[in-house]
């Protein structure tokens, strides 16, 4: 795609698709989203969304300049649905808490995405206003602004790094999850005691424990330390 966006004002399509939809950014952005989870990122082409919207592919080129613009759109995407319906309850610990674990389950929705767009720094409306409320989450609490700043960039770099890493998890075939998972039973569990006696002493924990994710653990570690911080800081 080129830089050949249409000026706002006249990119409403007054006649309807093929499909009998009305475009929009909306539409658009929602059909690349399930594009890209049908068929992963190859999915994400003009040709491909001119078929899916029913609709000329140049029209695409009315809404967004380019495929990286649409990509940073469904990264914003992502970020809104991880905050649709999520509002402060004064308890920063609980809040950001929530904020973690709402980033990790929105991107875990959409694995094929997550891997294109958990990097992304978008500048878009949801991300701007996820920035504002983790920011003021954490001012709020007490934190002077260096540490909210450098307690804000952990958190969220911590939460769309396992976002990614559980993203691509998911993202494999199932054969090739189940073969992952099943080595922690096939090698790990049978390893010898006299040559690896802390894996064969907790080879039944770690069988179990790493079928999951390890992100809400590590999200309590990240909050942990910095509570521990906010009375010498505060």
């Amino acid at each position: 795609m080129s830089e050949r966006v249409v000026p706002e004002p006249r990119r409403q399509r007054r006649r309807p698709t093929k499909q009998g939809v009305i475009l929009s950014r909306e539409l658009i952005v929602d059909t690349a989203l399930r594009l890209i989870e049908q068929h992963g990122a190859d999915a994400l082409t003009v040709r491909r969304l001119g078929t899916a919207l029913g609709a000329d592919p140049s029209a695409v080129y009315r809404y967004f300049r380019s495929t990286d613009d649409l990509l940073l759109a469904v990264a914003d995407e992502l970020i809104g649905r991880a905050q649709h319906g999520w509002q402060a309850t004064g308890d920063w610990r609980a809040d950001l808490r929530a904020i973690g674990l709402r980033i990790h389950a929105a991107y875990q929705a959409h694995p094929q995405a997550a891997l294109l767009a958990a990097h992304r720094t978008t500048g878009r409306s949801y991300e701007i206003a996820a920035v504002e409320a983790i920011l003021g989450v954490l001012r709020r609490a007490g934190f002077p602004d260096r540490e909210a700043v450098r307690i804000y960039h952990a958190f969220v770099d911590q939460s769309l790094g396992f976002a990614a890493l559980d993203a691509a998890a998911l993202a494999l075939p199932a054969a090739a999850q189940a073969a992952d998972l099943e080595v922690w039973q096939a090698s790990y569990a049978r390893l010898d005691a006299t040559t690896h006696p802390h894996i064969a002493a907790t080879a039944r924990l770690l069988t179990s424990d790493m079928r999951r994710s390890g992100y809400p653990y590590a999200l309590d570690l990240l909050l942990d330390a910095a509570e521990a911080r906010l009375p010498a800081t505060g």
